[in-house]
């Protein structure tokens, strides 16, 4: 067996472990073994292989590192990407004294609240902010 053939099934283990897992690092490293197998059949020595190797997949793991710490993930109770009601419109027909609201969203009754309780809040439409367990936090549109 060819060294190029042991650089792809490395790099079909290290995308199989990455779709286990759901790590995108190891697709990362996974583009370092392709690195590694393309240098192989350019006819890099093994020394070669290794150093191209460990350099694109280290350069990708660090690259995508750096990417990530630059825009890091909003908490999950802000995220649209794990609430998919953020950003949704709602009708609030009255508030109650206590600064909540029952609202019909989605087909159910939810408990709301303002994201400013500061301020007094008219009936009228509003905007999905957060969700802080079973309750919504809506701001003015």
């Amino acid at each position: 067996m060819g060294a190029s053939n042991v650089w792809w099934l490395l790099t079909g283990a290290a995308v199989t472990a990455e779709l286990i897992t759901g790590t995108f690092y190891l697709l990362m490293f996974a583009v370092g073994l392709t690195a590694g197998a393309l240098a192989a059949h350019l006819g890099f020595g093994l020394t070669g292989q290794i150093a191209i190797a460990a350099i694109v997949g280290g350069g990708a793991v660090i690259a995508w590192h750096w990417q990530r710490s630059k825009n890091p993930a909003l908490p999950a109770h802000f995220n649209r990407d794990v609430h998919l009601d953020i950003g949704e419109l709602v009708h609030v027909g009255h508030w109650n004294a206590d600064g909540t609201a029952s609202v019909k969203f989605r087909g159910a009754q939810w408990s709301a609240i303002a994201a400013h309780s500061d301020e007094p809040q008219a009936a009228g439409n509003f905007r999905i902010k957060e969700m802080r367990g079973s309750r919504l936090v809506l701001e003015k549109m």
